[in-house]
């Protein structure tokens, strides 16, 4: 005699709080498994920057580097890549920062974190300056420098050495 258990016949059906829990459950999973994807598309992205140089008098100016101190100016690379930025504002002007401060603090280019000091406390930042003053120096036009920033070029630069820069 086989014993039957009366609720087997029945199918399930979960109760509609049940499928709105595991709906939910499902969506969170697939944002979550979704979202490192987006970033990284967005991140791939060129940051802000613009393609020909400044309007005469229109940049605002490259922060002194004797307006640097505490924390912005522990290190003889930061000070001096804001007198080499001095040096190269049009180029600046002319760069992405691959730091993406034009999506969290509006900036507009690579001269707007020597503007302020976000250039002296972002390695980034400080980098690309760096490399940008070299490859000027070297006689490159801003728009070469700008292929070679956008390569990651920048990434090679040893703050602790660029300091001798000049």
């Amino acid at each position: 005699m086989f014993n039957l258990n009366p609720f087997s016949l029945i199918p399930f059906r979960p109760h509609p709080v049940e499928r709105a829990a595991v709906l939910a459950s499902l969506v969170f999973v697939v944002l979550a498994v979704s979202a490192p994807w987006v970033i990284s598309q967005q991140e791939g992205e060129t940051p802000a920057y613009h393609a020909g140089p400044p309007a005469k008098g229109t940049l605002p100016p490259i922060l002194g580097k004797e307006q640097l101190w505490g924390e912005n100016a522990q290190y003889p690379f930061q000070t001096h890549a804001y007198e080499l930025a001095a040096k190269i504002p049009a180029v600046l002007h002319q760069q992405p920062c691959y730091c993406y401060c034009d999506r969290g603090m509006g900036h507009k280019s690579l001269h707007s974190c020597f503007e302020g000091t976000h250039g002296a406390q972002c390695s980034v930042c400080l980098k690309e300056a760096y490399y940008s003053y070299s490859l000027h120096q070297k006689g490159k036009t801003a728009t070469q420098i700008r292929q070679g920033i956008m390569k990651g070029e920048w990434k090679q630069i040893d703050l602790h050495t660029a300091a001798s820069i000049n």
